[in-house]
C-alpha cells in the first residue's frame, strides 16, 4: 500500500510541473511563428531564417486549371528573397492558433489565415507547421498550406 501511496503522490506532484511546461513550450512555439510572420510583414530576413531550422520545407496544395490537387514545393531561399527584397506591396499574414500539439521535441500546430496585400484581403487557408525543438529553442521545419481565393 505504502508504494501505491507513492506512487501517487509522485504523479499528482508531476502533474503541475508538467502542465506548466506544456504551456511554456506552446507560448514558445506561438512565439516562433510570429516571429517568421513579423520577419515577412518587416521583410526581415534575420527575423524568418531565425524562426526556422536550417533546411525548412515549405509548401502549397495548389489546384491547377483542371481542378486537380497538386502539392507544389517552395524553395525556401527563394521565398526569403522574394519578402525581403524591397517593394511598395505590403504583406500581412493574419493567423488564428487552433490547435498545437506538442511533445518533446515535435511540435504540429494548425492555424487558418487570412493574408492581406496591401491591406487588401488576397486569399485565406489553413497553414499546417511542424515544429522541433532544437538547442536553441522551438525552430520552424515544415509548412504546408491551403490557399483559397473564397474566403468567408
Amino acid at each position: 500500500m505504502t508504494f501505491c501511496r507513492t506512487f501517487l503522490l509522485l504523479t499528482i506532484l508531476a502533474a503541475p510541473a508538467a502542465a506548466i511546461a506544456q504551456k511554456q513550450d506552446k507560448a514558445a512555439i506561438k512565439a516562433v511563428i510570429n516571429q517568421f510572420f513579423e520577419g515577412m510583414s518587416k521583410g526581415d530576413s534575420t527575423l524568418l531564417l531565425g524562426a526556422c531550422t536550417e533546411s525548412p520545407v515549405l509548401q502549397t496544395i495548389s489546384v491547377d486549371k483542371a481542378g486537380n490537387q497538386k502539392v507544389v514545393t517552395d524553395d525556401f531561399r527563394e521565398f526569403v528573397r522574394f519578402v525581403t527584397t524591397p517593394s511598395k506591396n505590403t504583406l500581412d499574414e493574419r493567423i488564428k492558433f487552433e490547435a498545437i500539439h506538442a511533445e518533446e521535441s515535435l511540435a504540429s500546430v494548425w492555424a487558418p489565415y487570412r493574408f492581406y496585400l496591401n491591406g487588401k484581403l488576397s486569399h485565406c487557408g489553413t497553414n499546417s507547421f511542424q515544429l522541433v525543438k532544437t538547442g536553441a529553442g522551438w525552430k520552424i521545419q515544415y509548412i504546408l498550406d491551403t490557399r483559397r481565393k473564397k474566403c468567408g
